[in-house]
């Protein structure tokens, strides 16, 4: 594939025009505009930018890095520069992870149109390399970085340079002799074949040649019947062995007579080990594979906080791209805050923050253009209403008109069910959670429950940041701010009930708050009685929000369509005191959690502790990376990443014995073995320095009942980066297995200071293979680090001690 981009830029015009260079204007703000000179490199995997056309250049962006591009008009900060430029004349280069996306304006349509066609054209020729063509692309990069002078050539001192930005440390002697090896030419200087020679003898795997020989008769080839032997014995593929031996041959082997005998090489076994099937992360987890057909209480869903923020929650700033990149990484459960806006039109933003503030028209655009773009499954919109009665009113009639039969209004047979309905069910279908129509009392009661439930310390947060009132419970939502008050009398009036599954007709009531008694005054501190529209508790069908009082009161008042939320701290301390009764809760009814109100730098917390006791939305701050979110990726990477997975059964169960702090699991408590072996291609931790080279670390943590949450690290190896070798072995003990996430860290050891992070691969223990394999590593943001792994062995037993 390397080949193909060279050959494209050299016959494609778009390409061509590219490489010449194109003044455009950098979009960062409505006042941040400036000109730069954009150029694609004649390596066409990378752009450089610079102040103007001849002027000195430094990197942009890599096409590896680029995940899709966007027309002007859909682009949210473009849009609202309209009056200024022409949107026919820019777009929006958008990255994989959490980078910030790049607007950019060019002086015509016709540039705008080449580079857009050109950029997506080099986007589609990297997406769809395979693994040999992935390698060869990553080679001629490390080649043209190390051929400083760029004459195609590289002599011994640009290869010694380049060693140390490959992180590899090395012998100056052997690494004379390995290059010497490999200049075949005898010039002195390796041309582009020779470094692939070269690169070859500088990455060869020994530990995997020595398990080679180990299955080979001959040193030279697996037959059919030793790869079976392999795959069954190594690999625990047990009954499959024969067949899949045949697949993966034809598959990997690179030599056609190789694969008309069915014998695999070295090189075959090497890519088959690399490859997808020699992952550490089960292939038959990866499409949707469990039953989707069950109610929604028996799925864990992704789900986001204060989704609308791509920053903290004070002063950050609100985008319809925090519900883009949500929904793109399989979130389904969203959050909006709507305001009372301008000219009638309701906002979103975090409330009494200094976060900026959108439409609530352009967030429901957003959602309908991108509910269902990475999964097929139910999106839910959880709803913080504090709008008028009438901006309600614009707030239900958007929804209505803009999501259209996306928004689920009805049942779906039109009869009242008797549990939740199922995520197979709900496909394609949007469902609004929120208040239903209430009695006055019922709203008071709700008040005063959320001054109950506010967290200790939270009047740190209102005393900090400028005389800032932070809304202490995000989630408590408060309905509408009455114009009409009265005091807090007990002898409220009814204001009208609107059933959860009403007709039409009840949507058309008028409501009407209470009069004020004659003399009543608003003391300052006091709160306005909220009323909730019709119209818009009419579109609440399956999730009702309702306050939590106690398990007790739940089992006894509320139905199975009714969903409370807790925050974090609350949430954490039922799971201690009554785990169980937590369990047995929500295998009937839904439950969602938040972050505490002082995580006002949008840090996240801990969601396995929550997922143990069966809650099913617990919310995170996906714009922020960390440990935290890497559990969440981990978790709803299986099943198709479609952002629903089904709980263990003794989770879904309303009588389960299951107490996550106390477990007794159905199943037998397992023993893990995972030796790690070896690493390879770990990128710098330092890039600016040349010369430093990491001093690699793997750290395995393994995260469930309090019980099984454990980590144990090997030992750092020193100056290797490139090809570390450990071969130590980590044992654990798993009470709860079906329960447990593992995540893989690779560290920078340094004595002086923290460990600095290199790479990341976390998973479900369900969707884990046993064997030789190899995890591929992430990044913070979970963009993928190719070619950085590490290579382990891994061994699950079950356990023969008793459990306590």
């Amino acid at each position: 594939m390397a080949s193909q981009i060279q050959g494209r830029l050299t016959t494609d015009q778009d390409l061509l025009l590219m490489q010449e260079g194109t003044l455009m204007r950098k979009v960062r703000s409505k006042s941040w505009k400036k000109l730069r000179y954009f150029q694609l490199q004649n390596d066409g995997m990378t752009v450089w930018h610079a102040r103007q056309a001849g002027g000195s250049a430094k990197p942009t962006f890599s096409i590896s890095d680029v995940e899709t591009l966007r027309k002007g008009q859909d682009s949210e900060l473009l849009r609202s520069l309209a009056d200024e430029f022409p949107l026919e004349q820019g777009f929006t280069i958008v990255f994989h992870g959490r980078r910030s996306n790049l607007d950019l304006v060019a002086n015509s349509v016709e540039e705008a149109q080449y580079w857009m066609r050109g950029l997506q054209l080099l986007v589609e020729l990297v997406t769809n390399m395979d693994q040999q063509e992935r390698l060869d692309q990553w080679l001629s990069d490390w080649f043209q970085l190390g051929d400083k002078n760029q004459d195609g050539r590289m002599s011994f001192q640009e290869v010694q340079r380049l060693l140390h930005l490959m992180n590899v440390e090395m012998d100056p002697d052997y690494a004379y002799s390995l290059f010497q090896a490999a200049d075949i030419s005898q010039t002195g200087c390796l041309e582009g074949d020779e470094f692939v020679h070269f690169y070859q003898a500088l990455t060869k795997r020994t530990e995997v040649q020595e398990l080679f020989e180990n299955f080979s008769s001959d040193g030279q080839k697996l037959t059919l019947l030793e790869f079976v032997d392999f795959l069954r014995e190594e690999q625990k593929e047990k009954d499959r062995a024969p067949d899949l031996a045949l697949e993966l041959i034809d598959r990997y082997e690179p030599s056609d007579s190789g694969k008309l005998r069915h014998v695999l090489s070295l090189n075959g076994f090497l890519s088959y080990l690399c490859s997808k099937d020699g992952d550490i992360f089960n292939p038959a987890c990866l499409p949707v594979y469990q039953d989707m057909s069950q109610p929604l209480s028996h799925y864990f869903i992704s789900s986001s906080h204060n989704t609308y923020l791509v920053g903290d929650q004070l002063c950050g700033q609100s985008s319809v791209e925090g519900y883009i990149r949500a929904m793109k990484r399989g979130c389904r459960c969203v959050e909006i805050d709507i305001w009372d806006g301008p000219n009638g039109e309701p906002i979103v933003y975090h409330g009494h923050t200094l976060t900026s503030r959108i439409l609530f028209k352009d967030v429901v655009t957003t959602l309908a253009q991108y509910a269902f773009q990475t999964s097929d499954y139910p999106l839910i919109l959880s709803l913080e209403n504090h709008c008028s009665w009438e901006q309600q009113q614009t707030v239900a009639q958007h929804l209505t008109e803009i999501l259209g039969e996306q928004l689920l209004s009805t049942t779906l047979d039109g009869l009242l069910p008797a549990q939740l309905p199922s995520p197979e069910q709900l496909k394609g279908k949007i469902l609004l959670k929120g208040k239903k129509c209430e009695t006055n009392e019922d709203l008071e009661d709700e008040e005063e429950e959320e001054e109950e439930e506010e967290e200790p310390g939270s009047e740190l947060v209102r005393q900090q940041g400028s005389e800032l009132e932070q809304d202490p419970f995000p989630e408590i939502e408060p309905q509408l701010e009455s114009q009409e008050l009265s005091l807090g009398s007990k002898d409220k009036k009814k204001v009208v009930m609107c059933p959860l599954f009403c007709p039409p007709m009840c949507c058309q009531i008028v409501v009407q708050a209470p009069i004020p008694s004659p003399g009543s005054l608003l003391l300052p501190n006091q709160k306005p009685k909220p009323i909730l529209c019709p119209a818009l508790s009419a579109l609440v069908v399956y999730l009702k929000a309702v306050t939590f009082h106690s398990f007790t009161h739940s089992k006894e008042n509320y139905h199975f369509y009714e969903i409370s939320s807790f925050s974090e701290t609350k949430a954490k301390n039922l799971v201690k005191e009554a785990g169980n009764e937590f369990v047995q809760h929500n295998a009937w009814h839904l439950s969602r959690v938040y972050p505490s109100a002082l995580r006002t730098d949008s840090s996240n917390y801990n969601p396995q502790e929550l997922w143990n006791a069966g809650c099913q939305m617990v919310a995170m701050n996906m714009q922020t990376a960390g440990p935290e979110m890497d559990l969440c990726d981990g978790l709803f990477r299986q099943n198709g990443g479609c952002g629903y997975v089904l709980k263990p059964d003794f989770l879904c169960d309303t009588q389960s014995s299951f107490h996550p702090e106390r477990p007794i699991s159905p199943f037998k408590a397992q023993t893990l073995l995972v030796q790690v072996i070896s690493g390879q291609q770990l990128p710098k931790v330092n890039k600016t320095k040349e010369t430093s080279i990491v001093d690699p670390l793997v750290k395995v943590s393994i995260f469930g009942v309090r019980a099984d949450t454990t980590r144990q690290e090997t030992n750092y190896v020193e100056n290797n980066g490139f090809n570390p070798y450990w071969g130590q072995t980590l044992c654990f003990r798993v009470l709860v297995p079906e329960l447990a996430v593992l995540r893989f860290v690779v560290k920078d050891y340094d004595w002086k200071s923290r460990n600095e992070f290199i790479g990341q691969y976390t998973l479900p223990w369900t969707c884990m293979q046993q064997g030789y394999r190899h995890i591929h590593l992430l990044s913070r943001d979970g963009v993928s680090l190719h070619p950085a792994s590490i290579f382990v062995y891994i061994c699950i037993r079950e356990d023969i001690e008793e459990e306590p």
